[in-house]
C-alpha cells in the first residue's frame, strides 16, 4: 500500500506492523453531523477495511472534544450544561456513523476524561524546557523547537495568518512569540475549571489529542488523520508538543482528508453551508451516501451538488442488481493500494457490473454491504 504523507509531501509506502495504530481527530459535539464530517471518517473507514483485508488489526482512536470555546459558547446560547450538550450531540453523531456503516472506533475518549493526563503531559513539556508560564496560562515556546512548521511546510507569515483565522490568537500579549500556543489557560467566569499547579483553568485546544494519543496508543502512532483544515495549527502544534514531551517521534505517517465545498466555500459549521447526514438519511439509503462520497478522492476537494445523491442512488441500484460475487475485487484492491484511489475503485466496480459480474466482495471493500436490505433509510412519518 502507498499513501500520500503530508509531512513528506509525496506518496510513500505505508507498511505498518500487524497492529496498526490510528488516531483521527473527532468532533466538537455542538451540532449535527454534516457531509464534511462523513467524508473524513469514511476515508479512514475505507483505509481500515483495506488494512484488515490485508490481515492487519486496526486500532483507531477518535476523540470527542467535549470542552472548548465553541461548545461552551453554544451551551451558553442554549442555556444548557456543556456536558449535556456534548452527550446529546455525540449520541446523534454516533447514530449517523453507525447508519453509514462505519467500523466502530477502537476507543472514543472524551477530552474531559483526560484532565489528569493533560496536566501530566504539560508537566513533561515544561520540565523539558519547551514551555513557560505567563498571565496564568502555560504556553509552548516555538522558538525552542526548530522543527515547528515542518509538517505543514508553511512560512511564518502563512502560519500567523492561519493562527489568527483558526483560534490561535497571535495577538495575545502574554505570549513571547505570536506563534506560541496555549497548553493550559485560565477559565473565564462561568466556564468549567480544573485545579492545576498553574492555577485553576482548562486545557488548550491542541493538548487533548496529544495526551489522548499517548494514553490510548503509546508514544508513536502509525497514522494520524483529520481534515486538511487541521494541518495548521492543530496538527503542527500536536507534533511539536508530543515529541517535546516524550523525546520520541509522534507520528509515522500523516494523512489528511480534503474539504467538501458548498457554494464555493468549505462546508463548515461556522459558515452554515451544511448538508446534514440526518437529512439525507430521510430520503436515501445510507449506502448511497457512502457512494456519493467515495466517488471522490480523499485528497481532492470537491463541490456538493444536488445531482450527487440521485446519481449515487442509481449506481447503488445497478450494483445491487448485479448480485453477489467477487468481480472487480482485484481491481478495487489495487486501486485502494494506490493512495486510496476510491474513484478508480468505483469505476472498476461499474465496469464489473457492465460485464455482468456480481460485485458484492468489491463493494464491501468500500464499506457497502450489498447483501442487506435498504440501510439507514429513515421511515416516512405516519399520517
Amino acid at each position: 500500500m502507498k499513501l500520500y504523507d503530508t509531512a513528506r509531501k509525496r506518496v510513500v509506502p505505508f507498511d505498518p506492523g500487524p497492529i496498526v495504530s490510528i488516531y483521527t481527530c473527532g468532533i466538537t459535539p455542538y451540532d449535527a453531523t454534516h457531509l464534511g464530517h462523513a467524508a473524513v471518517y469514511i476515508g479512514y473507514d475505507v483505509l481500515q477495511r483495506r488494512l484488515r483485508d490485508l490481515g492487519h488489526e486496526t486500532r483507531c482512536v477518535r476523540n470527542v472534544t467535549d470542552v472548548d470555546d465553541d461548545i461552551l459558547r453554544k451551551a451558553r446560547e442554549l442555556d444548557v450544561h456543556f456536558l449535556d450538550l456534548a452527550a446529546a450531540e455525540t449520541a446523534r453523531f454516533d447514530d449517523d456513523m453507525a447508519a453509514l456503516g462505519m467500523i466502530p472506533s477502537w476507543s472514543e475518549p472524551r477530552a474531559t476524561s483526560a484532565i489528569a493526563d493533560i496536566r501530566g503531559f504539560i508537566g513533561m513539556v515544561l520540565e523539558n524546557g519547551h514551555a513557560y508560564r505567563s498571565g496564568g496560562a502555560v504556553y509552548f515556546e516555538v522558538t525552542t523547537w526548530p522543527a515547528f512548521g515542518s509538517l505543514s511546510g508553511y512560512d511564518r507569515e502563512t502560519m500567523l495568518a492561519l493562527a489568527a483565522e483558526r483560534g490561535g490568537n497571535p495577538d495575545d500579549p502574554n505570549k513571547r512569540d505570536p506563534l506560541d500556543f496555549v497548553l493550559w489557560q485560565p477559565s473565564a467566569e462561568g466556564e468549567p475549571a480544573w485545579d492545576s499547579l498553574w492555577g485553576p483553568g482548562r486545557p488548550g485546544w491542541h493538548i487533548e489529542c496529544s495526551a489522548l494519543a499517548l494514553r490510548e496508543l503509546g508514544t508513536t502512532i502509525d497514522l494520524h488523520g483529520g481534515g486538511t483544515d487541521l494541518i495548521f495549527p492543530h496538527h503542527e502544534c500536536e507534533a511539536a508538543q508530543s515529541t517535546a514531551a516524550t523525546g520520541e517521534p509522534f507520528v509515522r505517517h500523516w494523512m489528511h482528508q480534503a474539504m467538501v465545498r458548498m457554494d464555493g466555500e468549505k462546508m463548515s459549521k461556522s459558515l452554515g453551508n451544511l448538508v446534514f447526514v440526518s437529512d439525507l438519511r430521510k430520503t436515501y439509503d445510507t449506502r448511497a451516501i457512502r457512494l456519493g462520497i467515495v466517488a471522490n478522492h480523499y485528497r481532492q476537494e470537491w463541490e456538493w451538488s444536488e445531482a450527487i445523491m440521485p446519481e449515487a442512488a442509481a449506481r447503488l441500484e445497478r450494483w445491487l442488481e448485479a448480485g453477489p460475487g467477487d468481480g472487480a475485487a482485484g481491481e478495487v484492491r489495487a486501486a485502494l493500494d494506490n493512495d486510496l484511489d476510491t474513484p478508480a475503485a468505483v469505476a472498476a466496480i461499474d465496469a464489473g457490473v457492465e460485464r455482468g459480474h456480481g460485485v458484492s466482495v468489491a463493494a464491501m471493500l468500500l464499506g457497502i454491504d450489498l447483501s442487506a436490505g435498504p440501510v439507514g433509510l429513515d421511515p416516512p412519518a405516519m399520517s
